[in-house]
């Protein structure tokens, strides 16, 4: 079967691999469709942490059951997966996080993942998708790490919310956090991004120079800065910063996943008596919460949409999306 490889930092081809044969408690699904996001990016630029080359690339995976298995499935039905395998018995899965697991195995990262024409997974990690477009179902996973973000923060409704990083995991986040009830803003670096989410998904952007962002963030809020903190930018000097938009007593939630390490002001972090979380991956509920979101209609997945392509194109169309990242919000590939 076709897959795409990168082989190496810089270097993606379209090869092939050996078809899958699914073992016991599996689901062969043939893909149709895969998103892009900033994981696969920094996997192609040599930056991401948990990574071994050559990888198939791709965990936002939409497509449909290949034939009987078993399984409760039928044939030819519309699924996406919840690409964080879990080992089902350490600390973290006993406590009900398998996000989080001690030994997890993330498609496209830890393992070969679903760029290609067929992928075997446990059936368990099937999501139902049916009622959603292929597109839509494409879309369930990197939604379902905003929505477990802003369900980790549970910030109350009217809450002041800034989201730094107008990326799809935090147009995500500010869709979420917005529907919980929040008044979100969003900021960053790269006005083009601000201008689409402010004009194409009513969100509510910060948009100048990094320089004066911060005295516009304390000039809407009058000096008492924001409630909860998302941090989705994948940017060292945004997450090391992040702390200042905290208001006292507040929350710093950081999605982003650098090589580096973090350090705060720590007569800064303690005089807010600041609440420090991470969010990793998402949990069955979220991709639950966000199948159901899509069919209520209350996420333009319409417009999240900017790009698409089909798989024999992905070589050399993924360096060019990454050299143009401002103009992007989602791409996909289409097998």
């Amino acid at each position: 079967m076709r897959a795409v490889v990168c082989e190496q930092p810089h270097k993606l081809i379209l090869g092939t691999r050996p078809a899958p044969v699914p073992a016991a408690g599996e689901v062969l699904m043939r893909i149709r469709r895969v998103g892009l996001c900033g994981t696969d990016y920094h996997i192609f630029a040599g930056k991401h942490p948990y990574l071994e080359y050559p990888r198939v690339m791709g965990h936002e995976l939409a497509g449909v059951v290949e034939g009987p298995s078993g399984s409760t499935l039928k044939a030819g039905q519309v699924v996406t997966v919840n690409p964080y395998l879990a080992c089902g018995g350490c600390i973290a899965c006993k406590k009900g996080k398998p996000n989080c697991c001690v030994a997890i195995k993330v498609l496209g990262v830890h393992i070969d993942g679903g760029m290609c024409e067929l992928l075997s997974v446990p059936e368990a990690a099937i999501v139902d998708a049916s009622g959603l477009t292929l597109e839509q179902a494409a879309m369930v996973e990197f939604l379902a790490i905003g929505a477990h973000a802003v369900w980790r923060a549970r910030p109350s409704s009217g809450a002041r919310v800034l989201v730094v990083g107008a990326g799809p995991i935090g147009v995500a986040t500010s869709l979420f956090a917005r529907l919980d009830g929040a008044e979100v803003t969003i900021v960053d670096v790269r006005s083009s991004r601000l201008r689409y989410a402010q004009d194409r998904l009513g969100l509510d952007p910060v948009i100048g120079p990094p320089e004066t962002i911060r005295a516009e963030l304390a000039a809407r809020t009058g000096g008492d800065m924001f409630d909860c903190v998302f941090d989705a930018s994948g940017n060292i000097h945004a997450m090391r910063s992040g702390l200042d938009y905290v208001a006292h007593g507040g929350t710093y939630v950081l999605l982003s996943v650098v090589k580096e390490e973090i350090a705060f002001s720590d007569p800064e972090f303690h005089k807010r008596e600041t609440t420090l979380l991470a969010s990793r991956n998402a949990l069955r509920a979220d991709f639950e919460r966000v199948v159901s979101a899509i069919k209520g209609g209350v996420i333009p997945t319409d417009a999240l949409l900017t790009h698409s392509f089909p798989a024999l194109e992905a070589p050399r169309r993924i360096p060019e999306l990454i050299a143009g990242a401002d103009g992007i919000l989602k791409a996909m590939v289409e097998f």
